[in-house]
Formats: structure tokens, C-alpha cells, sequence
């Protein structure tokens, strides 16, 4: 049996009062009781072709690689880009730019991805960099927790001296030994999918999570949770232990948005994305995060960037940018507050204490719908 109780806002920390957002909430939680999987992603990626890209990040790596797409004829229906530590993961689906179809033939994806393979080892990454095309449908941000945990990113050195952060993420581990589990506390600033970025990554390092209690005060968020592995035995080592801080303060970091936002809205076009990352890289911008889609020709694309040696960007350097792209087609986005304070103070702590607190005994149903999910395996 369950019992979990969600407190939500909207992005800017405000009540929900939109009724087709709550309904759409009410209706995937139904979905998720019923057992079946929704991801809430109104994209259909069934007639892609998905191509996985990890390597070393260098300057001028992403214009590259939407210029080869370009250049083989691939229009890009989607992409999500992640770098952290130096190391880049990209989840990006393909379609023929002339038919509009799924890319199925196989000489062609083997020239994509020898391509993008040349691409991605640069002059320095010979053993690691990695291209594959995968025809299956997938959580686009779990498959890139779990590339970028393959990758051992968590192991690596920043290359570039990235944007400071003022609240760093905040991981222990305790063992319970005589309780059969072990104890996980993750602090870090508070933002979306925070919990999801964590989860995804105790399950993919072969955990259950049996029980867990999430809480936000102010702007921190803090995340406790009960883990085993699968045969029922906490952790087993102080290697074990550090590995897990590691990997857990990698996924908190790997969604950060370090940079300057910026938003592109404009009608579709072959090459559209080569050319804007071509003026980024020519203008000395540097692509930390992106996110690309396509909807009915219209593109709609956040680029999180920074300067060469990552730091934030010149603004002088951003409208030039601009101006060379569209004004009206690129525009500067702040950052939206991911925490709701009170005007002239911050929330009150004790009632955070109350309404900000979610506790989730994972039973029967929830242990069901995150199989489905594939954020756990089968144990019994």
C-alpha cells in the first residue's frame, strides 16, 4: 500500500491554477497506477533514428558535428546535449532531410557514424570517443545519465574552469549494517528533476530505493534515501561508499545550467543548426548544455553558453551573436527562480517543514510503475 503526498509549483515558484496542467498531472499519475509507461514527452520519436555520442568537449565540438549532419542530408528532429568534466553526451534524432523518414539504410549509417566518430576523436580522444545508432525508443535524460556514468565521468577533471557555483551539492553515506541498508543524504541548491537526476543514477549503479523523503527549504533541497543492493546487503566498502558520492554529485552537476541562456525561435531550415553553433564557435562562445526540437518547422532551441576558458559571457559579445543570428530570433533568457520566496523575506521554515516534505514508501505499485520506468529491477 501507498501513501505519497506531492506539494508542486509552477517554475517560478507559484501555485498551479492552469486546470489542462492539472488534469495532464491527474491523468499521467493515473497512467503510472495503471502500470503503463508515460514519460509525459509529447514528442513521438518512433520515426527517428537515434544517434549516442560521448567524447571528449572541446570548443567548437557541436558545431561540428550539426555541420556533418548537415552536410550527410540529416535533419535534426531532436537533441539533448550535456557536458560535465570535460566530457560531452549527446542524444540527437535524425530523420532524411529529403523523404522525412527514419534513416534505416545501412551504408549510410555507417558513413554517419564513422563520420561523427572522426569528429568526436578530434586530435586527443582516440580510445574514448564513441558514436552508435540505436532504432529503439528511450528516456532521452535517463539514457544520458547512464552514457555519462559509462563514460566514468564523475572519475574526470574539469578541462575548462567552469562557472562558480555558490552551493555545490552536499553528498554522505551512512551504513545501517544491522538494518540491512544503507542511509543517502544529498543536499544542493533546488531546481526541476533534481530527485529524477538522482534516482536515475542509485538505480543504474544497481540499487534499490526502498524508501525516500524529499524536502525544500528556502532554495536547497534535501533528498534522503534508504538503499540495498540487490541481494538485500547495504555497501559493502569505503570504495564502494566514495563512488557512490561521486557518481551522485556528478548527476546533480550534469544538468546544471552554467552559462548564459539563450532561446532560438525560428522557422526550420537544412543547416539551421550548423550555422548558429558555427557563429557561436566563431565568436568565441562555448556550448555547455542544449536542447533542440522540432515542432511542425518550427524550431525551438536553448543553448546554455560561456565563454572560451568558461566563465560567463561578455554581454557585448551575446548581442553581437544576436544580431548576426536574428534579434528577434535569438533572445537572452534569465535563468526562472526554481524556489518560491516569499517578497521581502524567504518562506517560512516550518511551513516548508510541512508542505514542502514528500515521503514515499516504495510499495508494491510504486516498485511496479518505476520497472516500468526501468528505474528498478525486478527482485522478487
Amino acid at each position: 500500500f501507498l501513501l505519497a503526498v506531492f506539494h508542486v509549483t509552477d517554475l517560478n515558484g507559484n501555485k498551479l491554477t492552469d486546470e489542462s496542467v492539472i488534469n495532464y498531472i491527474e491523468q499521467s499519475l493515473a497512467l503510472q497506477s495503471l502500470g503503463s509507461v508515460h514519460y509525459g514527452q509529447p514528442n513521438d520519436f518512433s520515426g527517428s533514428t537515434a544517434l549516442e555520442l560521448t567524447g571528449t568537449d572541446r570548443i567548437g565540438l557541436l558545431s561540428e558535428v550539426f555541420a556533418v549532419l548537415s552536410d550527410l542530408q540529416c535533419s535534426v528532429a531532436d537533441a539533448k546535449v550535456w557536458t560535465h568534466n570535460g566530457r560531452i553526451a549527446s542524444l540527437i534524432h535524425v530523420k532524411d532531410s529529403n523523404s522525412g523518414a527514419r534513416i534505416e539504410d545501412v551504408q549510410l549509417i555507417s558513413v554517419i557514424e564513422a563520420r561523427l566518430r572522426n569528429v568526436l576523436k578530434g586530435d586527443n580522444d582516440i580510445r574514448s570517443a564513441k558514436t552508435s545508432v540505436s532504432m529503439a525508443v528511450t528516456h532521452t535524460e535517463r539514457r544520458l545519465h547512464q552514457m555519462m556514468f559509462a563514460d566514468r565521468d564523475y572519475e574526470r577533471k574539469p578541462i575548462l574552469e567552469s562557472v562558480p557555483t555558490n552551493s555545490p551539492a552536499l553528498v554522505t553515506v551512512q551504513n545501517w549494517v544491522e538494518r540491512g541498508y544503507s542511509v543517502v543524504n544529498v543536499q544542493a541548491k533546488d531546481r526541476t528533476k533534481l530527485l529524477f537526476d538522482v534516482v536515475c543514477t542509485l538505480t543504474d549503479m544497481g540499487y534499490i530505493v526502498f524508501h525516500a523523503t524529499v524536502n525544500t527549504i528556502g532554495d536547497r533541497g534535501y533528498l534522503e534515501f534508504y538503499i540495498r543492493h540487490q541481494d538485500g546487503t547495504p555497501i559493502s566498502s569505503e570504495a564502494e561508499r566514495q563512488r557512490v558520492i561521486l557518481c551522485l554529485e556528478a548527476a546533480v552537476k550534469r544538468r546544471a545550467s552554467e552559462g548564459v541562456r539563450l532561446e532560438l525561435s525560428t522557422s526550420d531550415r537544412q543547416g539551421l543548426l550548423a550555422d548558429v553553433t558555427r557563429t557561436f564557435r566563431e565568436n568565441g562562445l562555448n556550448v555547455t548544455r542544449a536542447e533542440v526540437s522540432t515542432m511542425k518547422e518550427t524550431a525551438q532551441n536553448v543553448f546554455y553558453v560561456t565563454d572560451v576558458m568558461g566563465k560567463p559571457a561578455d554581454g557585448k559579445i551575446i548581442e553581437s551573436v544576436r544580431e548576426k543570428i536574428g534579434l528577434s530570433y535569438l533572445r537572452v533568457k534569465e535563468l526562472p527562480s526554481l524556489v518560491y520566496h516569499k517578497e521581502g523575506g524567504e518562506r517560512d521554515e516550518q511551513a516548508v517543514g510541512m508542505a514542502g516534505t514528500v515521503l514515499l514508501s516504495l510499495g508494491s505499485m510504486v516498485r511496479k510503475n518505476l520497472y516500468n520506468l526501468g528505474l528498478i529491477r525486478s527482485y522478487s
